[in-house]
């Protein structure tokens, strides 16, 4: 029997946990092959790769962001291997399964919730008797057509699982795609908006094999191990242990852990942050809302004072990146509700701040109780709110453009320093300026066109000017450093009118050639000539002390030149500020 397992990824550099699983347990009464797909691969494509392996049986993993890509793609099959038997899995399909059943005649099976065991005992039934009934965890259609779901299947004991990371096939890709881990399965919280909340209870691997395994992983090149456990932190021994066994084999690995920040304790985060080497571990935080009334209505436990209390911590000591989760759109959270989460949230200042939106996923309590907050949401996969009893469908479009600003000019750290200036000093609430730009950003129609570096200077430039904002000159510098240091190279131009002439810039230069401590002693020691000072550097008027203000956040006026160097041997711009020449 030829059986592939499939999925169709959201990027080439993810990998599906669940199909290694479901080869390594099935394996090798039953040799599994696996297919990994895109999200953006035609459709034709992929029909065409399966169907040139002649299976006889293929199982896709499906989760909200391929279901709808993978179910023409089922279709297809079906028309040119009317006989290959088709089973669906994952947490897409677990929940209404009569709903997938009845849709499409296409699915011949559905494995219901945790899968290894279920898809091989079913893998044994398809080979043998085909008492399909015995099977339990498993959907599948009668002989006239009629959908029976058998009843669930009891929870694996984790430590009989065999490892899903020793396939040869896989070795190859390891540095280049995400390794995805989990350490346990279950989640302790009830968070009415997610599915972990239905499972009861958390199940552990055995923390050893799980050390040998990512030992294993980084032996073989992995680059980024991201760990999907629901709640890492949730045992503090355990965290604490395989933290420091992360920070004692790393081998520059980098590391990503769902945490929950309200419960880790100060003694783990100084721990971290003194002996945690720089940049190896990526905490993810689902903060969704700061509001009170809401959290509870989602049964969702939250102390915000001491989740503040650890993100700040965290960010103190600079040695662990923080992305920040936020969700749009839960119960009884209006527009002024959301925009004070919004600002409590960026008010931490994670590396990292994402605004999603509330998505009405099948089995979730806030799907089965969407009546009770007028909840209007898309048919199909993501399921997404468009609008609810406090949140009008405007109110949700004028969130999309905060949204849109924040990844291009926040979360893409293109301008850190401007960014930081103009929610800090120029506009009321961070909200209000994402708000007032996104907005500014639709009128234009720049949703509709590309974008380069220098377009989003530009822009942001046009619409600064066109609100007559106070201190313009400041930003303006602000925004000729940033737009500076984001350049591996010497740029061949800049998006304003310089204030130097070509003669004034070469005066300048020979000037700093002659005598390099004009600039400061850093400079000098580069040792550059003139002819490296021309090929090299950047320079402009700047009308505040950069310095001063980046020690200490005062704004000193005082004309300043701005002197960038892009060191050809280290990619890299090094800014240096002078006011002695002046």
């Amino acid at each position: 029997m030829n059986v592939v397992v499939s999925t169709l990824n959201a990027k080439y550099i993810h990998t599906c946990l669940a199909l290694r699983y479901l080869k390594s347990y099935a394996e090798p009464e039953f040799p599994i092959q696996m297919k990994e797909y895109t999200i953006k691969d035609p459709v034709m494509n992929i029909v065409s790769d399966l169907y040139s392996l002649k299976p006889d049986v293929i199982g896709f993993s499906c989760y909200i962001w391929n279901i709808e890509q993978t179910l023409p793609i089922i279709s297809m099959l079906k028309k040119v291997l009317p006989q290959v038997k088709i089973i669906l899995g994952g947490p897409e399909v677990s929940y209404d399964v009569s709903y997938w059943m009845e849709r499409t005649n296409d699915i011949d099976f559905i494995v219901v919730g945790e899968g290894e065991e279920t898809f091989k005992h079913l893998l044994a039934e398809l080979q043998g008797e085909q008492k399909y009934h015995l099977v339990f965890g498993l959907a599948y259609r009668s002989r006239t057509g009629e959908t029976i779901v058998n009843p669930p299947r009891p929870k694996l004991d984790l430590t009989t699982l065999p490892s899903p990371f020793r396939f040869n096939e896989d070795l190859e890709d390891l540095s280049k795609r995400i390794v995805y881990i989990e350490t346990s399965r279950g989640c302790p919280f009830s968070c009415q908006f997610c599915l972990s909340s239905i499972e009861v209870g958390v199940r552990y691997f055995d923390i050893e094999q799980m050390k040998k395994e990512i030992l294993f992983l980084i032996a073989n090149g992995a680059k980024l191990i991201k760990f999907v456990d629901r709640t890492f932190n949730i045992k503090r021994d355990y965290a604490l242990e395989m933290f420091q066994f992360l920070i004692d084999h790393h081998q520059g690995c980098v590391f990503q852990f769902e945490i929950t920040a309200d419960i880790m304790r100060p003694e783990v985060i100084e721990f971290l942050n003194e002996h945690a080497p720089e940049g190896i571990f990526r905490f993810e935080i689902g903060v969704q809302s700061t509001n009170d009334f809401t959290n509870e209505l989602v049964k969702r436990k939250q102390n915000f004072s001491k989740l503040s209390r650890t993100v700040t911590l965290v960010r103190e000591g600079k040695k662990i990146t923080q992305h920040l989760d936020l969700i749009a759109g839960l119960p009884e959270e209006d527009y002024d509700s959301f925009k004070k989460t919004f600002n409590d949230v960026y008010d931490l200042e994670p590396e990292e701040l994402q605004l999603g939106f509330l998505k009405m996923l099948r089995g979730t309590g806030v799907r089965l109780q969407a009546e009770k907050h007028d909840y209007v949401f898309m048919d199909h996969a993501p399921y997404e709110i468009l609008s609810n009893n406090v949140l009008s469908f405007s109110d949700m479009v004028r969130i999309k453009q905060v949204e849109d600003i924040l990844e291009k000019y926040w979360n893409a750290h293109r301008m850190d320093q401007t960014i930081k200036y103009l929610t800090s000093y120029t506009f009321p609430t961070p909200f209000d300026f994402f708000q007032q730009f996104g907005t500014y950003w639709e009128e234009q129609g720049w949703s509709k066109i590309g974008h380069q570096l220098e377009d989003l200077f530009q822009r942001l430039h046009q619409f600064l000017v066109e609100q007559s904002v106070q201190d313009i000159e400041i930003i303006e510098s602000l925004m000729k450093y940033d737009f500076f240091i984001h350049h591996k190279y010497k740029p061949r131009k800049v998006w304003w009118n310089s204030s130097l002439d070509k003669s004034e810039r070469a005066k300048l230069l020979h000037a700093v050639s002659e005598s390099p401590t004009l600039i400061s002693e850093s400079f000098a020691q580069l040792g550059l000539r003139e002819q490296e000072l021309h090929k090299h550097v950047m320079l402009d008027r700047v009308v505040f002390d950069l310095d001063t203000y980046f020690d200490t956040g005062v704004v000193l006026r005082k004309p300043t030149y701005l002197f960038v160097y892009f060191d050809p041997t280290e990619t890299k711009a090094l800014p240096f500020t002078s006011s002695q020449m002046i």
